[in-house]
């Protein structure tokens, strides 16, 4: 990669990364304005959609009592992706599991706060099975009015975008930095790598193992989106001695025990990556090896073992660390 504006900042409870090489357009900012530009955005992103905060819109939305409430474009558009994301994912990538989350122990934010011993949480954790889609989910009812700027949900109905936040606020990002000669977002591990310099020379990403904090594998990228979901980012013990984490069995409410601890997607989109990269760690082996066929990716399964799965273009050592996922 040639010299390129670098910065790293903290939003979303991650690490933020953004990599902005020179303008291919006349007029456009130079890169480290055009950082500090998106830097802002993310930080209003987060902001105005984080359910930590009570006086964000998804929390105004939360609270409301009726079921079709104002909802400006960017929360419209965010909860569409949930929706989206649901849809992809067969009901498993599911957005209202907000009051399971919170009931898990994931009330608040845990920035700040050291994880617990994946290798403690495995060997008591119960019988490893795939997460299942739930029949009785709402999330069929919500509606996205964009004439009448409202979001329609059955009363009472929780939402939760941050499972689809990051990879949309990269997503996002990325389309506004489409003019210059290469770039890279990294929200949070939701990464998007574009521009011609990058299509020309691919980047090599390094893709953390969830038990070591080694280098589990390294992926070349030309283009599109990558993200990686692990168990190892945000794990806790409860009052009753037992280990929960932050991904969810649609079908029971708890966190799902799966046999795989970590997965990477590629797509398109980091929206697409990261809502299969969550599908792919939730259902297991087999149900991974399904997920990830078309784009790629890989796994790490609960020993150890890293497994490629689909059309990855495996690279030699990386000149970008590839960043957690939460």
């Amino acid at each position: 990669m040639s010299a390129a504006h670098d910065c790293t900042f903290r939003s979303m409870g991650s690490d933020i990364r953004l990599i902005i090489e020179t303008p291919l357009q006349p007029g456009l900012p130079p890169p480290a304005d055009a950082a500090a530009r998106e830097r802002r955005y993310i930080e209003a992103f987060a902001r105005r959609l984080s359910r930590f905060h009570p006086d964000s819109e998804l929390s105004a939305l939360n609270r409301a009592p009726g079921t079709e409430v104002p909802a400006s474009l960017l929360l419209r558009t965010a909860v569409a992706a949930g929706v989206w994301a649901a849809e992809r994912s067969g009901g498993i990538v599911d957005p209202t599991l907000l009051g399971p989350i919170e009931r898990a122990g994931y009330r608040g934010s845990h920035e700040g706060r050291a994880p617990a011993s994946l290798e403690l949480a495995l060997a008591h954790a119960p019988p490893r099975r795939p997460a299942r889609a739930d029949p009785r989910s709402r999330w069929r009812e919500i509606e996205i009015d964009n004439e009448r700027a409202t979001v329609r949900r059955p009363v009472g109905l929780g939402l939760d975008t941050g499972g689809t936040g990051k990879g949309l606020a990269a997503d996002a990002v990325a389309h506004r930095l489409r003019g210059y000669t290469r770039f890279v977002v990294d929200c949070g591990g939701d990464i998007v790598i574009g521009g011609v310099g990058s299509q020309l020379d691919p980047l090599l990403m390094e893709v953390e193992h969830p038990l070591t904090g080694d280098c589990a594998r390294t992926l070349r990228v030309a283009a599109g989106g990558v993200a990686t979901s692990g168990l190892n980012v945000n794990i806790w013990r409860r009052s009753d001695g037992s280990f929960a984490h932050h991904l969810l069995d649609p079908a029971t409410g708890e966190p799902v025990w799966s046999g795989l601890i970590g997965a990477t997607a590629l797509a398109p989109s980091a929206l697409e990556a990261e809502t299969l990269a969550k599908l792919a760690l939730l259902t297991g082996p087999a149900g991974a090896r399904r997920a990830l066929a078309e784009h790629g990716g890989l796994v790490v399964h609960e020993h150890g073992e890293v497994e490629s799965i689909g059309p990855i273009d495996d690279g030699e050592p990386a000149a970008l660390a590839l960043g957690r996922a939460a």
